[in-house]
């Protein structure tokens, strides 16, 4: 094969993979189309209030609020949906009609606190006996390590960005920069989306946590896009390493 098809190749390669990054990382900075459909992680809670209705035989009046554009974190009433990025969260009352938190450099993934914060603080109660000693209540645990995360996939994002720009200079030494650069950013990407990846899987037991006998808790968390289009980037930065290496070899400029 040429030097050239194969600098071609693992530029096409690094291309796509910055782009998938850059969705990533705009997931979930404000309620518009674009990052409203991208997200880390995804909790649903509308089956909640009807969960606990039915466990204790009692009228849950209160919980929810359908206004979008009450602050969060204020105990205003839950929202139906909550979705998790890099940045901030938002929570949605329907479609993408919602509000977002503030933007903060490596968000930590903390969804028990987060729809604690916008419950009154009788529900507040009753999720803290509920859900105690889960991983879903273990924020430390979830933000941590999602907070580390993070600066996996930005460095990640960085080295492919920088293994393009090499790659697209022609020189046959920057080729052997380039396949560095795309390794590291292929061995970050793969440790960042990993635990995150593990971090949802985790906490995905609420699924099918009982709050009494027969009685769901109505709550589904969920990998959101932005796991998926992480591991995208991954297998795009992975078969770059190949044709990068061979344009060591291989292009003659």
């Amino acid at each position: 094969m040429k030097g050239e098809y194969c600098i071609g190749g693992a530029s096409l390669l690094s291309a796509v993979a910055v782009l998938l990054l850059i969705f990533v990382h705009v997931g979930q900075i404000n309620t518009s189309t674009v990052p409203y459909e991208i997200s880390m992680a995804t909790l649903n809670v509308s089956g909640y209030g009807n969960a606990l209705n039915l466990a204790f035989k009692d009228p849950i009046q209160g919980l929810y609020t359908d206004d979008a554009s009450l602050p969060l974190g204020q105990g205003l009433g839950l929202r139906q949906e909550y979705k998790f990025g890099l940045y901030s969260y938002c929570a949605y009352v329907a479609g993408s009609a919602g509000t977002c938190s503030n933007h903060t450099v490596a968000s930590r993934f903390e969804p028990y606190n987060a729809i604690t914060a916008d419950m009154m603080l009788n529900y507040s109660q009753y999720s803290n006996y509920i859900f105690a000693d889960t991983t879903f209540q273990n924020s430390s645990y979830l933000g941590y390590n999602s907070h580390v995360a993070y600066y996996f996939l930005l460095l990640g994002t960085l080295f492919a960005s920088l293994a393009l720009f090499t790659g697209c200079l022609r020189r046959t030494f920057l080729f052997f920069i380039s396949a560095a650069l795309a390794i590291l950013s292929t061995i970050f990407i793969l440790i960042g989306a990993a635990i995150w990846t593990s971090l949802v899987k985790k906490a995905e037991t609420i699924n099918t946590m009982q709050i009494s006998p027969g009685v769901l808790d109505g709550m589904s968390l969920s990998y959101g896009t932005g796991i998926y289009l992480s591991w995208a980037a991954f297998a795009c930065l992975t078969a770059s390493i190949v044709p990068y290496m061979l344009s060591c070899c291989t292009y003659r400029g």
